[in-house]
């Protein structure tokens, strides 16, 4: 509970009146603790510092010194960040601090944590104490169901966020931080902070502000590579890679030249930069948690280790770049005026991530084509992939809109879900995508292909050029700049796609692109790739179940034949009719079952096995587009490059 939350609880009680006055039988509300002092637009008068050692790679433990200065007397409250930007949601891993010790003129003085804001922490600095010296551990997991693991002994990442504490009551920009970090001799590291000085792996940072430290992680390793990606000299835009082996590290010159030419096409598309110099941290890791979170002036990025050794195979993966980059425009820039917030302890508030996520979603795959990271072709079948989703995949659609998904980052922080396609879980990011295709789409038919979507983005997200001070904005904003482009009813547009329930298909954008969806009993290669890089087997259109490389259920499509079935997540198949359970033995019982043959599977549930008959005749079933006669080919010019 914010501090504004228990003022406002406070003055209910009061406002209240005789209600309250006369106690009733029964137990009574303890009051509640002192307010947490609110974030104040001043200036810290002092210099936080503060030192990381991330030397112990074996134990995967980061240690944190840190010196506060006491700038007044009396108590002092000291907040770990609550809220991530990116995630969208109170989730640091304060449950990895330990072995928090406060000292003041060199002996330990206690602290208490804030039962009711456990982030915070109380201390009273004795008189005359200049400043503070705390110390605690980051304790990495060490296994992946312990939580992201953030340190191997090959590579680390090291997020500030996680590893700093700040004083209450200041702007997180007005506080000033001399930051410095203990790496493994001989690693190497990027980062947007600027480097001071590196001495044998000691990295001193320059001056700067909190907002910026934690908005500037790092990625550092044994196994490291830079590639500088801007070839106008405007400002430096570097790739900086980590790998489990060295040997993941080989690019080819054409390889990184599509990465060249994400910064190109990103510059066409947006027409401005807001930043000085930007910083891919990239890491190629199947021992360090995967990642993708956005920076203004950074991104952090883990995918497959083969990304590039395996490229022809890994289409799936190279969406992962052009969206964190998108981001530096879209969200970090330009930044949703409930989302914003002074600090990292004051709630944030989600509900215009349809732009912030999913107009970025939109970018990241128009860009991934124009910059060639994936074909024309790739691209398409991505696209169907998401438009099968958005209308035989989400049944949730009939109760909740895209809007109401904002909230899921809040509510369940992306914790495995027994039932997504009737649950929906942050549906703003792809459906959202599909809301922006129909937008853009809709701009070029009613303006003959002479305005899109790209007027807006350079309208909105390209202003200020060389700025990296966020702009807000609002519903009202959004639509006034959409209006600018081409006159049209947007708030309705938008307040129907996004705001209401709409359990018709979202797909007028695919089919105004020229496109329909359709189904065939053979997958595209995207999906074969898509299937073999999350290792799993997607039956989503047929019987409605995705499995595991063990057999193991891990969805079950609401209301779909499995579900009639009984099968529910978590379920092992064993066997198909009668015989040892294989991925193409299923397939072959589903293409079988179209002649009257029955599908027959035997399921472990636990200790329990029983089996089940799955009444489906319609074979396999998997999505792709195909174009309509006769139409213009907009999503043909939306993936173009441009000139």
């Amino acid at each position: 509970m914010t501090p504004f939350v228990r003022t406002a609880l406070a003055a209910a009680l009061l406002l209240a009146g005789p209600a309250f006055a006369q106690p009733s039988e029964g137990p009574q509300a303890l009051p509640l603790p002192p307010a947490i002092p609110a974030p104040q637009d001043a200036p810290y008068p002092g210099v936080l510092k503060l030192e990381v050692d991330a030397t112990d790679i074996d134990r995967r433990i980061f240690r944190v010194r840190q010196t506060i200065p006491v700038v007044r007397r009396g108590p002092m409250t000291l907040l770990y960040p609550q809220w991530v930007p990116g995630g969208h949601s109170p989730r640091n891993a304060l449950f990895n601090v330990a072995g928090l010790v406060v000292r003041a003129n060199g002996q330990a003085i206690p602290w208490s944590r804030d039962p009711v804001q456990v982030f915070a922490f109380h201390v009273t600095p004795p008189a005359g104490a200049a400043n503070l010296e705390v110390e605690w551990q980051y304790l990495s997991p060490t296994a992946g169901d312990q939580g992201r693991v953030v340190m191997t002994p090959e590579m680390l990442n090291a997020q500030w966020i996680s590893l700093a504490m700040y004083p209450a009551g200041y702007f997180a920009r007005r506080i000033p931080v001399d930051a410095a970090i203990r790496l493994p001799a001989g690693w190497g590291y990027g980062t947007a902070l600027e480097t001071a000085s590196n001495e044998g792996g000691h990295v001193r940072f320059k001056r700067t502000d909190f907002e910026t430290l934690l908005d500037s992680p790092m990625f550092a390793g044994r196994h490291f590579r830079q590639y500088d990606l801007d070839t106008s000299g405007k400002s430096p835009v570097r790739l900086n890679i980590v790998a489990d082996r060295p040997e993941l590290l080989a690019a080819t010159p054409e390889q990184i030249e599509k990465h060249r030419e994400l910064i190109r096409q990103a510059d066409r598309l947006f027409g401005a930069r807001h930043f000085d110099h930007y910083e891919f941290l990239f890491a190629l890791t199947d021992r360090m948690g995967g990642i993708g979170l956005e920076h203004h002036r950074s991104s952090e990025n883990a995918t497959t280790p083969s990304y590039f050794t395996d490229w022809n195979r890994k289409a799936p993966s190279r969406n992962l770049l052009p969206h964190e980059y998108s981001h530096s425009w879209v969200g970090k820039f330009r930044r949703p005026a409930d989302l914003w917030t002074p600090n990292y302890n004051v709630p944030m508030r989600d509900s215009l991530l349809w732009v912030y996520e999913g107009q970025d979603q939109y970018w990241g795959f128009v860009l991934g084509a124009r910059s060639g990271l994936v074909t024309l072709q790739q691209s398409l079948d991505a696209l169907a992939m998401t438009a099968a989703t958005y209308s035989e995949g989400r049944p949730g659609r009939q109760w909740r809109s895209v809007e109401d998904t904002t909230n899921d980052p809040i509510i369940a922080n992306r914790r495995p879900q027994p039932w997504t396609s009737w649950q929906r879980s942050e549906d703003y990011y792809s459906e959202g995508q599909l809301v922006w295709l129909d937008a853009d789409t809709l701009i070029r038919e009613r303006t003959g292909g002479r305005k899109s979507l790209d007027d807006f983005a350079r309208a909105f997200f390209g202003i200020r050029d060389g700025s990296w001070t966020p702009v807000t904005f609002t519903f009202e904003e959004v639509v006034a700049e959409l209006n600018r482009v081409t006159p049209y009813d947007w708030a309705g547009f938008l307040t129907k796609r996004l705001r209401q329930v709409a359990p018709e298909y979202p797909l007028d954008g695919l089919e105004r692109g020229g496109y329909r969806l359709v189904y065939t009993d053979a997958p595209t290669d995207y999906w074969k790739d898509n299937e073999a890089t999350r290792r799993m087997v997607d039956l989503t259109y047929s019987i409605g179940a995705t499995l595991d490389r063990e057999a193991t259920l891990t969805s079950v499509l609401w209301e779909g034949p499995a579900f009639k079935a009984g099968l529910t997540v978590g379920d092992k198949i064993v066997a198909v009719n009668g015989i040892a359970y294989d991925a193409d033995r299923l397939k072959e019982a589903i293409t079988g079952a179209r002649s009257g043959q029955p599908i027959s599977l035997l399921l472990k549930d636990g200790d329990h096995y029983r089996t089940v008959a799955i009444d489906y005749r319609g074979g396999l079933r998997y999505p792709r587009l195909e174009r309509i006669a006769g139409t213009p080919d907009r999503l043909a010019a939306i993936y173009a490059p441009k000139k």
